[in-house]
């Protein structure tokens, strides 16, 4: 089966959408599917150099902004707008703006949901007509979140092919969106998700959520789970394995910001630390620094400074696949407590992958994880005692984190690989391509 994969790119940095459709598309290939990976806005920032999946970039970010500020800008010349999508240039530009936050990115976010009637008409157009050449058709197109469906219309008349749009970390962004935009994104996401045969959710209860938000029918939306590609992981020793408890060193892998509970985190490890009953407890903070997070993470240098334990914390910004792995094995266990409606957490079933216990917030997709893997705990959100205490108890108690490592383990190797998820959204392609009330 001919599958294409529509999915945003960040241009610098690593992100878990990016890296679950990376992923999906390279286990998508090992089951014998043609796939290609075709970037939007800025280019894809993999774990590896896979040429396989570099793609030109489709409605660059560049022409998109022009082009949404200067409607005259909408008209220029086919080789400047191609210019403007060059790789290099889109990495330098998304290195020197900020391209994620929400709070800046109503006007756009909205034209790009209004897809062929708004704004943004001619980059879409150009996206179908230039990615899909005659002769090229794929059986199915999948959009990667609902923020794209406002492409949807217009490749489904050029393609005439079933879409599929995967359910992941919209409402935070969306919520995020200042008014009147807020209202009126969601509202062009309801309508537009119409023009989706399926949809895939990453965990049940962001499915629920979102077919509750965009008033879906009963059997449109289809649970995938995520799956990891975690061969590298699951070859580690696994730090509760030993004879003797592993060092108390706890990890963070996302992005370092507050919306990723760092903070909770951060002051959970000060509280665990005055207690005294864990020894030489340690902290290891990875993953993706941008420009806008550097004062948040600077005030939080600021409170382990106060508290004398700036020796014990260790800030990794930007890890390699390399060091990622090498940071998992030093770990005894991993928390990364978010604030908000997580849709899945890639983390968790990373870590379960190393042999890592796992303790979360009790809310948005991890309860459902940590049911679905016996690989962590659960506390309150938001409430740094609760996650102290749920450290404190867990790294006190190795013969437990043993036993919730091995869980979590077991399911990743026999549920949550990437295979896993690959067969179950190759399911859901297969079914629309065969049928005969699909495109």
């Amino acid at each position: 089966m001919r599958i294409a994969l529509l999915t945003p790119g960040t241009g610098h940095f690593h992100c878990g959408s990016c890296l679950r459709d990376g992923a999906l598309a390279t286990a998508l290939r090992a089951l014998g599917h043609d796939v290609r990976v075709v970037p939007l806005y800025l280019p894809l920032w993999l774990e590896d150099d896979s040429p396989d999946a570099v793609e030109p970039v489709r409605m660059g970010g560049i022409n998109v902004f022009l082009q949404h500020k200067l409607p005259p800008l909408r008209r220029l010349p086919g080789f400047v707008a191609d210019a403007l999508d060059s790789p290099a240039l889109l990495r330098w530009a998304a290195r020197r703006g900020n391209m994620t936050d929400p709070a800046g990115l109503g006007a756009v976010t909205l034209a790009v949901l209004e897809g062929e009637r708004g704004a943004l008409a001619t980059e879409i157009d150009k996206l179908a007509r230039r990615a899909f050449p005659a002769g090229e058709e794929p059986d199915v197109v999948i959009l990667s979140n609902a923020m794209l469906l406002g492409t949807a219309r217009s490749l489904r008349e050029r393609l005439d092919r079933p879409l599929v749009c995967t359910l992941q970390g919209e409402a935070p962004f969306l919520d995020g969106l200042p008014e009147p935009y807020r209202e009126r994104a969601w509202a062009c996401v309801r309508e537009r998700a119409a023009d989706a045969d399926a949809c895939i959710a990453v965990s049940a209860d962001y499915g629920a959520l979102m077919a509750e938000r965009l008033a879906l029918p009963a059997g449109k939306v289809t649970v995938v789970h995520n799956g990891v590609a975690a061969e590298d992981l699951l070859a580690l020793t696994g730090a509760w394995n030993g004879d003797t408890p592993p060092l108390p060193r706890i990890g963070y892998l996302a992005r370092m910001c507050p919306d990723k509970g760092l903070d909770t985190l951060v002051e959970a490890f000060v509280l665990l630390c005055e207690k005294g009953r864990v020894g030489e407890a340690r902290l290891a903070v990875a993953g993706t620094l941008l420009a806008g997070d550097r004062a948040f993470v600077d005030g939080l240098r600021a409170r382990l400074d106060r508290a004398g334990l700036t020796d014990r914390v260790a800030f990794h910004p930007g890890v390699t696949r390399e060091e990622k792995v090498r940071l998992f094995d030093s770990l005894a266990v991993l928390s990364v407590p978010a604030t908000y409606g997580e849709s899945f957490g890639l983390y968790v079933l990373e870590a379960l992958a190393a042999g890592v216990p796992v303790v979360q917030p009790r809310h948005a997709a991890f309860p459902e994880l940590v049911e679905a893997t016996g690989g962590g705990v659960l506390c309150e959100p938001d409430d740094p005692v609760a996650l102290a205490d749920a450290l404190e108890a867990l790294l006190l108690d190795p013969a437990r984190a043993r036993a919730l490592a091995e869980s979590g383990r077991d399911a990743v190797r026999e549920r949550f690989g990437a295979e896993h998820m690959a067969r179950g959204v190759a399911d859901v392609c297969t079914m629309l391509a065969r049928r005969p009330d699909t495109p």
